[in-house]
C-alpha cells in the first residue's frame, strides 16, 4: 500500500482540480457519499449523528454528509466551530444546501459542554470533519473542548480524512486528538495513519476512492507501506530439486563473554529464516556454549588470548572464513572494546559480500562513521535502533523519533548504505533514497534479544540471494509477522525472541498459502 504526506496529496487534489478538470464540489461530494456508505453499512439504514465540522473542505466533506445521511432518514445535527461568514468556496456551497434546522454554530469556549453535550451522548455515531490533514499547530481552546467532548462520548466516532489533532505527514498528536473506531481517508492513506502515535487514533482505517485519475495516483510520490499484500509478492517458492546450497551459507560474527545470547539467536534465527548453512564465528573462550546453544549452526572458535572479545589477531582468520560464504553479519554481543572497535572497522573496509551490521557493530561505526565511505560491500545493512541512530548521526534520540523516515533516508544517501530504523513501524531507506514503513509487529517484541533475531533473518535472505532492498523489506515484515503469530497465540506481555524465531516457519509458511510460485 502506498502512503503519502498531506503535501503531496493537496498537489493531487489541484492537479485532479486543474489538469483534469475535474471539479472540486464533485471531490468534495465524492469525498462525502463514500463516509456515508461506510457509517451506514457500520451503523445502519437509519440512526442518530452528530457531526463536527469546521469552516475548511474537512468540514466540507462533513456537510455533504449531513445531506445525504439525512436522506437516507438519519436524524442529524450538525455542530460548526465557526461563524457562517468564515465559511467558503466548496465547503459553502454544500453549506448552502443544509436545511437550516440542523445547522448550530459553536464559537464561544464552554458552549458545546452547556449546550450539547446530551447529544453527544445520544448519538449512534459521531462524525469528525473538523480539522483535516492540514493541521500544523497544536488545537487550542474550543476545537480543544470539541475534541476532548468527542473522545469523553463514549459514542463510535467516524474521522473524515484523519483524527482532529493529528499531524497528517508526521504522526504527531498536536495538542490533542480524536481517538477514532473508523477514519475514511481519500485517495492514498496518508503518513499519519500509519506513523505512531497518529496510528493508535485512527481506528479502522478505510481508503476511499474519489475519482482521481489513475494517472495521476500512479505518478504520486509515496512510500510502500509493508502489510500481507505488498510482501506476498517477493517472497520465492522452493524448487522442488533444491539442496542446501541453493539457499546460501551466511557468516556470523558476534559474541563475547556474558553475550552468549546475542549469538546464539542470530545464528538459530538465520537458520530458521531458511539459510541452508549457517557458520557461527566466536571468541574461543564462548565457543563450548554456543555449541550446545546452536545445534544446526556450525562454530568457529576465534583467537581472543583469553579476554573474552575478538580484536585484529582474529582478523587473518575472518578473512579466510569468507571464502564459500553468501553473505555476513557483524555485531551482535561483540563488546565495544577499542580493540573490537578497530576489528570491525577493519572487516567493513575488507568484506565484499553482503554485510549485516547491528548492535556492537554499529557501536564501532559511530567511533568513526567515515569508515563507511571506504566500505567494500556494494551491499551494505545497517539495523540501528534509535539509540544506535543517535550515535552514528550526532541527533538526540528525541529528534530521531520525531523525524524517523527522514534521518534514515540521509544517512543511507549519504553513506551509501541501506538503513533499517527499528522502533514501532520501523523504517526502511535505501542508497537511492527510497523508504518503507513496516506494518507488522507489536509491543510484545520491546525485550532483549529481538533485535538479533532480526540480524539473522536479513543475513538469511542475502544468503538466500534476496537483494539487499528486498532482503531488508522482508526480513523486517517476516520478523514482526512472526511476532503477531506468536501475541496471537500467547498475548503480547512475556513474548521473548527465542519465540519469535521458532514462529518463522510458521510466518513464511502464512504468507506462502497464497502466493503463486514465482520462481
Amino acid at each position: 500500500m502506498k502512503v503519502v504526506t498531506s503535501h503531496t496529496m493537496q498537489e493531487l487534489d489541484k492537479k485532479a482540480i486543474q489538469e483534469c478538470g475535474i471539479p472540486g464540489l464533485q471531490l468534495m461530494e465524492n469525498a462525502g457519499v463514500c463516509c456515508v456508505e461506510v457509517i451506514v453499512a457500520e451503523f445502519g439504514l437509519k440512526g442518530r449523528c452528530i457531526i463536527m465540522a469546521g469552516k475548511g473542505n474537512n468540514g466540507g466533506d462533513g456537510y455533504v454528509i449531513a445531506r445525504v445521511l439525512q436522506q437516507k432518514g438519519w436524524s442529524v445535527k450538525v455542530i460548526i466551530i465557526s461563524e457562517r461568514n468564515q465559511i467558503s468556496g466548496d465547503a459553502a456551497t454544500n453549506l448552502e444546501k443544509l436545511p437550516g434546522s440542523i445547522i448550530n454554530f459553536c464559537t464561544s469556549e464552554g458552549q458545546l459542554s452547556s449546550q450539547y453535550m446530551e447529544d453527544f451522548f445520544q448519538a449512534d455515531v459521531i462524525v469528525d470533519a473538523l480539522l483535516g490533514t492540514g493541521l500544523c499547530s497544536n488545537i487550542r481552546d474550543i476545537y480543544l473542548e470539541a475534541v476532548d467532548l468527542m473522545n469523553s462520548s463514549g459514542r463510535p466516532v467516524v474521522s473524515v480524512d484523519i483524527p482532529s489533532g493529528v499531524h497528517g505527514t508526521t504522526g504527531r498528536v498536536l495538542g490533542d486528538a480524536v481517538r477514532a473506531s473508523i477514519t475514511v481517508t481519500f485517495a492514498f492513506a496518508k503518513l499519519g495513519h500509519v506513523l505512531y502515535p497518529g496510528a493508535e487514533h485512527a481506528g479502522r482505517l478505510v481508503v476511499a476512492d474519489i475519482g482521481i485519475p489513475p494517472h495521476l495516483m500512479e505518478s504520486a510520490s509515496g512510500y510502500d507501506f509493508l502489510d500481507e499484500n505488498t510482501i506476498r509478492p517477493l517472497l520465492q517458492r522452493r524448487d522442488r530439486q533444491a539442496h542446501k546450497g541453493t539457499f546460501g551459507h551466511c557468516l556470523i560474527v558476534a559474541g563475547s563473554t556474558g553475550k552468549t545470547g546475542a549469538a546464539a539467536l542470530s545464528a538459530n534465527s538465520a537458520v530458521r529464516a531458511g539459510s541452508g548453512l549457517v557458520t557461527l564465528a566466536a571468541v574461543e573462550n564462548i565457543h563450548s556454549i554456543l555449541e550446545l546453544k546452536t545445534t544446526e549452526v556450525m562454530t568457529v572458535p576465534l583467537p581472543d588470548s583469553g579476554r573474552g572479545y575478538l580484536a585484529n589477531n582474529a582478523f587473518t582468520m575472518i578473512e579466510k572464513l569468507l571464502e564459500g560464504k553468501d553473505a555476513v553479519a557483524i555485531g551482535p554481543g561483540l563488546d565495544r572494546h577499542p580493540e573490537t572497535c578497530a576489528l570491525i572497522h577493519n572487516l567493513v573496509e575488507t568484506i565484499a559480500l553482503p554485510l549485516v551490521i547491528d548492535a556492537d557493530g554499529l557501536n564501532a561505526l559511530a567511533e568513526d562513521v567515515s569508515v563507511l565511505k571506504r566500505k567494500k560491500s556494494q551491499q551494505v545493512i545497517l539495523t540501528p535502533h534509535p539509540g544506535e541512530m543517535s550515535r552514528l548521526t550526532g541527533i538526540s534520540i528525541p529528534d530521531v523519533e520525531a523525524i524517523r523516515i527522514s534521518v534514515a533516508q540521509e544517512f543511507a544517501r549519504n553513506y551509501g548504505v541501506f538503513v533499517v530504523l527499528k522502533g514501532a513501524r520501523t523504517i526502511i531507506a535505501s542508497p537511492a533514497g527510497i523508504a518503507a514503513i513496516n506494518g507488522s509487529g507489536n509491543p510484545g517484541m520491546a525485550t532483549g534479544g529481538v533485535g538479533d533475531v532480526l540480524t539473522g533473518i536479513i543475513v538469511s535472505l542475502l544468503g538466500q540471494r534476496y537483494t539487499a532492498w528486498v532482503a531488508c523489506r522482508l526480513g523486517v515484515f517476516i520478523h514482526g509477522f512472526a511476532a503477531d503469530m506468536v501475541a496471537e497465540e500467547k498475548g503480547e506481555i512475556g513474548i521473548n525472541a527465542t519465540d519469535i524465531l521458532e514462529k518463522l516457519p510458521y510466518a513464511y509458511n502464512k504468507l506462502l498459502k497464497n502466493t503463486r510460485n514465482r520462481m
